[in-house]
């Protein structure tokens, strides 16, 4: 008996892989699929921290909002998307969805990634989308390196060269996110 075979797209395959894998992060970055483990305790915390340093500077306005796990829509090739750890957008950010759970990048004021097992993609691919995505600031918090990235003001659909914070310093979070906050690269890298 002959079995017949239905060759997935891209898209299909990693909505298969997002029901199958349940709190695994499943993104396309420039037509690769990947798929990440849920996020350790200290990634976890890394985010929470970040998040009361955005509220104690007075970022929940009528302006703006941070979110967790939200599809942001990449302009690179028609299936590419990525669920970002922490977001700022626009308050409206829901008028600008796109496609399944993925927003226009016109409503993301900044993007953070907490490395974790996919850190490559995190200082990689994500850097080049995010840029050609024109995305004003590209936060990394780079545990493999143990080091804070900062991207900001792409031109051109590419960021130029990051601002590096070590240990000790303060990450100082660009203007272009509409709140003035300082966190230590500490509080980010250790959770």
């Amino acid at each position: 008996m002959a079995v017949l075979q239905q060759e997935l797209t891209l898209g299909e395959a990693a909505d298969q892989l997002a029901r199958a894998l349940p709190g695994h992060r499943v993104e396309i970055l420039q037509g690769r699929l990947t798929v990440t483990p849920p996020p350790d305790g200290s990634h976890a915390l890394s985010l929470t921290k970040l998040g009361r340093a955005f509220d104690r500077a007075g970022l929940v306005e009528p302006r703006c909002e941070y979110v967790q796990g939200v599809g942001l829509w990449l302009p690179t090739l028609p299936a590419d998307f990525a669920v970002a750890d922490l977001s700022v957008v626009d308050e409206d950010f829901r008028d600008a969805h796109v496609t399944k759970n993925n927003y226009a990048p016109n409503v993301f004021r900044m993007v953070v990634e907490i490395t974790s097992s996919d850190w490559s993609d995190d200082l990689g691919p994500k850097v080049e989308c995010y840029a050609q995505a024109g995305i004003p600031a590209y936060l990394i918090v780079d545990r493999k390196h143990d080091e804070v990235l900062l991207y900001t003001a792409p031109a051109d659909g590419k960021y130029p060269d990051p601002q590096r914070f070590k240990r000790g310093q303060d990450v100082t979070v660009p203007e272009s996110v509409g709140v003035r906050a300082e966190i230590p690269a500490d509080t980010l890298l250790d959770g």
